[in-house]
């Protein structure tokens, strides 16, 4: 065989081995979230997340060293969704903002797996020995930072009032919407889930608002 048709031999076999190997590392990260929100960190085991994903629990640590490695790296590939969601542009204005996170839940009512491991991770990793305890704790701070950022930015423009308490109101936003999660979780069809989000975040930017409006198209 010519030396550049045999390299693009070798090329297309390593090719088609990365291919495979992405696409297993792919269903693992995804069993994963399954196991870690069914049971949790700490009742998961790699032994039975490999056996779910056909291959040993050996196969598994070549893609991940340790199960503390995958739990972290399940995290990172969903909060990676919610960064290009939230974070990839700068708004046109609070209210344009508090849309995209409506946006963002509709988008979760259809990651009920993700939706279920982040309740029962986030509950768990209040303990401080627990290995996604510096995760969560450093994302709340993350997102209550970029919320506080775009709030006090929609002050010097004229968009909210002068003297709110941006902290207070974004810490409020984060704990309606973990609240209502949860209880949709426990029943899906229990309630609107983006719907409810949605008032909430209307009560909320009339409240702060310098003209008193909601958001676009609410209710009145």
């Amino acid at each position: 065989m010519p030396e550049n048709k045999a390299r693009t031999a070798r090329g297309g076999a390593g090719r088609g081995s990365y291919a495979v190997g992405d696409e297993r590392r792919r269903k693992i990260l995804d069993t994963a979230v399954e196991h870690f929100g069914q049971w949790g960190f700490h009742a998961s085991s790699l032994a039975r997340i490999a056996n779910d994903c056909g291959i040993t629990q050996g196969g598994l640590l070549h893609h991940f060293r340790s199960k503390e490695d995958l739990l972290l790296s399940v995290l990172a590939q969903s909060e990676q969704h919610d960064v290009e969601r939230l974070f990839a542009d700068e708004p046109e204005s609070y209210a344009a903002y508090l849309e995209t996170v409506v946006g963002l839940v509709e988008d979760n009512t259809r990651r009920p797996g993700i939706v279920r491991m982040f309740n029962v991770l986030a509950g768990e990793s209040g303990n401080v020995g627990h290995p996604a305890h510096l995760y969560f704790k450093e994302r709340y701070a993350r997102v209550l930072r970029h919320t506080v950022d775009l709030m006090e930015a929609a002050v010097r423009r004229g968009e909210l009032r002068e003297g709110i308490d941006c902290r207070a109101v974004g810490q409020e936003q984060l704990a309606v919407m973990d609240g209502l999660q949860i209880q949709w979780s426990l029943d899906p069809g229990s309630m609107d889930m983006p719907g409810r989000v949605r008032a909430f975040l209307d009560r909320q930017l009339r409240e702060i608002s310098v003209t008193g409006e909601g958001l676009p198209g609410a209710a009145d």
